[in-house]
């Protein structure tokens, strides 16, 4: 009976340890799972933060817009994304959540208050990981990230390429790069484009990119019509490579090539536009102008 009432005890202890290392791993998952948040109502947001925070995540920001939550994650690169749908800003939840994913890859958990066939259809081009229906508890709030985080660790093994290409390329490129949504608002753009027109961020994000500069033929003056509107149409590219030059709204002129292309979804739906701004360097100009003799 001892020797019974020893191994049970052994058993007893081997479970012990292995639950311990079991929870010790989650535990240390979880602190790596770095979340932003995405809610205009300071109030919830604050409690969202607390729950998760007490669970073990890091909370690497918060905003109240939809336009703000996309240039958050371009520089923050959350693990996961927790959007509300309804959101006072110039961008709508479903809207950002698409940009985010298409272009970030970042997964979505929404938030909502209301759901029903026609928000699901909507939310379907953002590939959601988890909605969330308020009001919910913590055990709600917590399922669903945990498994949402597991899911999109399976899933990004077949995501393939990036649709606007790889997301650090662009963050580090010494091109202007913009990213339009399908009125010619910039709903993204990397750190060059600031110096390139000469303004500030709050100047430029979610303006009609005509509104911070335009495209003119440097040989005429004459303005160049906006591309947008055509590339969106017939989701084919339209390339600008001779006689072409862009003027800030500060007045700076800069010769340059430019490439306006369509943003597609692997099914095949256009969700924006890349604008990819080269500026000519100053031998690429001499050489236009002599073989223009």
């Amino acid at each position: 009976m001892e020797f019974v009432s020893s191994v049970k005890r052994f058993e007893i202890k081997i479970e012990q340890n292995l639950y311990k290392k079991i929870e010790k791993n989650i535990s240390s998952k979880m602190k790596k799972s770095r979340i932003l948040i995405v809610e205009d109502d300071d109030i919830i947001a604050g409690i969202i933060s607390q729950m998760l925070e007490r669970k073990g995540y890091t909370i690497i920001g918060r905003t109240a817009s939809g336009e703000d939550a996309i240039m958050k994650s371009a520089a923050l690169e959350p693990d996961l994304v927790l959007m509300d749908i309804n959101l006072s800003g110039l961008l709508d939840g479903v809207t950002a959540a698409r940009f985010i994913f298409q272009l970030f890859f970042c997964p979505i958990v929404f938030l909502t208050a209301m759901f029903d066939e026609t928000l699901l259809e909507q939310a379907k081009s953002s590939q959601p990981l988890g909605f969330i229906i308020k009001p919910f508890t913590d055990r709600d709030l917590h399922s669903n990230v945990e498994l949402a985080l597991h899911n999109s660790a399976i899933r990004r093994k077949n995501l393939g390429n990036y649709p606007a290409g790889d997301p650090k390329k662009i963050l580090n490129a010494m091109d202007a790069i913009l990213i339009l949504d399908t009125k010619g608002r910039i709903v993204f753009f990397n750190p060059y484009v600031a110096w390139f027109v000469d303004l500030d961020g709050d100047q430029i994000l979610m303006k009609y990119w005509r509104d911070i500069m335009m495209l003119i033929n440097d040989q005429t003056g004459e303005q160049i019509l906006d591309p947008v509107p055509e590339v969106v149409r017939q989701k084919l590219a339209t390339t600008y490579e001779f006689n072409t030059a862009i003027v800030t709204k500060t007045g700076k002129q800069r010769k340059a090539s430019i490439i306006v292309q369509p943003l597609i979804e692997a099914n095949s739906s256009l969700f924006g536009v890349l604008m990819h701004i080269r500026e000519k360097t100053i031998s690429q100009i001499k050489m236009a102008e002599i073989t223009s003799r």
